[in-house]
This record gives structure tokens, sequence and C-alpha cells, in this order.
């Protein structure tokens, strides 16, 4: 596998507080509990933080992110209020922007600007998780999840947004070899 870098566990803690604006970060994850661990520090350190987070997640990760991060005392009641904490299912994100299995770009960038512009509030920063484009790599749409990583960048080169996005490892074979090369390559780190 040629990623750009390979983070070790320890930096990937580090990572999580440090991550700079305009980072595009993405995780390979053999379980849930994994993801989960690496999504409440990065989710829960920018809410101490100040910054704003928006998580475009399935319903389980949601509810599951949800009672990690009210464990770790985060007041996400206020944080819910002041557009600092911002989720969205990741399947209602897909259908607002899918068209026949492909992407549509300016459906995305409306998508992602509106959620950008309510997290903004007061100047704050703000990070982002998507793990729509592990849907799509699950069903098999390869292309579209190239695609999707792409403008992403575009999004946070723009912006300024931080994006960390996340797929299990089951979902890789030898037969997806030069899709995974791409993938990484869209990312600036790779955990």
């Amino acid at each position: 596998m040629q990623c750009l870098q390979i983070i070790e566990s320890k930096e990937a803690r580090a990572f999580c507080d440090e991550i700079a604006p305009s980072e595009h970060v993405t995780q390979f994850y053999a379980d849930d509990g994994v993801l989960l661990d690496t999504l409440t520090r990065f989710a829960g350190s920018g809410l101490i933080a100040g910054d704003s987070i928006i998580v475009i997640a399935t319903r389980g990760h949601l509810r599951a992110l949800r009672e990690r991060l009210m464990l770790a005392r985060i007041d996400l009641a206020s944080a819910i209020i002041e557009d600092r904490y911002i989720t969205l299912d990741a399947e209602a994100a897909l259908s607002s922007f899918m068209v026949e299995n492909c992407p549509d770009e300016k459906l995305f960038g409306d998508l992602i600007s509106h959620l950008f512009r309510r997290a903004t509030g007061n100047g704050r920063r703000v990070r982002a998780f998507g793990e729509m484009v592990a849907l799509l790599w699950a069903r098999g749409h390869a292309r579209a999840t190239v695609r999707i990583e792409l403008m992403w960048n575009q999004f946070c080169r723009k912006s300024g947004l931080s994006l960390f996005c996340a797929y299990p490892k089951a979902g890789f074979t030898e037969h997806s070899s030069q899709t995974l090369a791409e993938i990484c390559a869209a990312h600036s780190r790779v955990l």
C-alpha cells in the first residue's frame, strides 16, 4: 500500500488535538471501537477547543459518538444549540447529492457549504467527519468514492475545513489496490 504517511496510534491521538486547517485525514480501522475512540477524541478535543464539529455518519456511529461524548462530560446540548455540533445521517447526505450512482458536484457543494456556514458562526474553526465514502466503497462504487474524496479536498482548500474520514479495513481486497492508492493520495495523512 503506497500511502502518503502512515501514522502510528500514538500519533493518531495527537492528530485529533492538532489537526491543521485544510488537512484531510483518513483512518482505516479493523473494528468500530477503534474508529469510535479516534472519532470521540477528534470531536471532543475540537469542542473543548471551541471549534465547531460536523459529523456525517451512520446512525449507529452517531448514536455511539453522542453517548461517548456525553460520558466525557462534553456539553452537547449547548454545542447543538450554538451550531457547534452538527450531525447528519450519512445515508441522507448521500441521497441529497448522488445522481445515478454518481456524485453531483453542485449538489455536494450546496450541502457541505450549508453545513459549513452554520458551523462557522462567530468565526469558529470547523472540523468535520465524513463516512459517506465508506458507504459508497462498501457498495462497490469505487469511482464515486474517489470523486467525493477529491471534492472534499477542493472544499477543504477553499474553506480551511479540517476533515477526518474513515474506512473499515474489511472493504479492501487485493483487487482494490489501485483505488486504495487513489484514496490514500487524496489525503494528507493516513491512520
